[in-house]
């Protein structure tokens, strides 16, 4: 029996797991056409998948080279500025300000509100990791997981992504075509489900689908939407078609022959 395991992508451990795409000219960690309605793309990047440092901080063009060099300026009217020594006037004009006697004075760090609710900074990756991995956790500590992998005998066989509508711009615009979809509440979106070859024919898929159409339940959305491509070939696409969309209980919302939507209610 083959042992199958479903996990979240939510760090880099998770995002190399994502499988490759059985076309070479595609690639899931790199594909940003849901997320990018205008310039987004399928097609395969290898130079995302490198890290890439952050660009250095713009140098601060408002100095003047040829000015003299100036102390910081002083403000007599400032609370903060010590009025021991030089006064207001004359060279000594840069006093430091006195200690601060109820903790630390560093400026830098912000004073905690005992009573104020603590608020979770959330999971984050690296400044420098790849871009895909940066769009499917740029949610998490808000709505969790963008992404989930399922894993056949210790191997990555399938990919599903999915999301609020709000985080899909392309799937906007194809809801945008429909006035008469439901626009409250707005549904969860299921933009990819693909399988490598070798994993085709076994149920994967539909495993997958229908574990994260629960997982979606429990995140409290009341309906599920996608967006297949009845043309195109298998290999081209990872929205599938609308015959695996009714397998997995979605029903056809709208009957396009290019742009269909389907659904189904949670």
């Amino acid at each position: 029996m083959t042992a199958v395991r479903i996990l979240d992508v939510t760090d880099e451990a998770g995002f190399g797991r994502i499988p490759p795409c059985a076309d070479p000219g595609f690639d899931h960690r790199t594909c940003d056409f849901w997320e990018d309605d205008r310039r987004g793309s399928k097609a395969s990047r290898l130079s995302w998948l490198e890290a890439t440092p952050p660009p250095p901080p713009e140098p601060d063009r408002s100095a003047n080279p040829f000015a003299p060099t100036r102390g910081p300026a002083f403000n007599p009217f400032d609370p903060r500025a010590g009025t021991g020594g030089a006064g207001f006037g004359g060279a000594g004009l840069g006093v430091a300000r006195p200690p601060n006697p109820f903790g630390d004075d560093d400026d830098d760090e912000a004073i905690e509100n005992p009573f104020a609710p603590r608020r979770d900074r959330g999971p984050a990756v690296a400044a420098d990791a790849p871009r895909k991995l940066q769009l499917l956790v740029r949610g998490l500590s808000v709505f969790g997981s963008y992404a989930k992998v399922l894993e056949a005998d210790g191997e990555a066989a399938a990919w599903c992504q999915f999301g609020p509508l709000s985080a899909y711009p392309r799937a906007q615009r194809v809801r945008e075509l429909y006035p008469k979809l439901p626009s409250s509440p707005l549904p969860a979106v299921i933009t990819c489900i693909a399988t490598t070859k070798d994993a085709r024919r076994h149920g994967f898929a539909k495993q997958l689908v229908l574990a994260v159409v629960d997982d979606l339940a429990g995140r409290g959305f009341s309906a599920v939407e996608a967006y297949p491509e009845p043309q195109a070939a298998p290999d081209a696409t990872s929205a599938a078609n609308p015959a695996f969309w009714s397998t997995c209980g979605f029903e056809l919302a709208i009957d396009d022959e290019r742009f269909p939507v389907v659904r189904r209610e949670l």
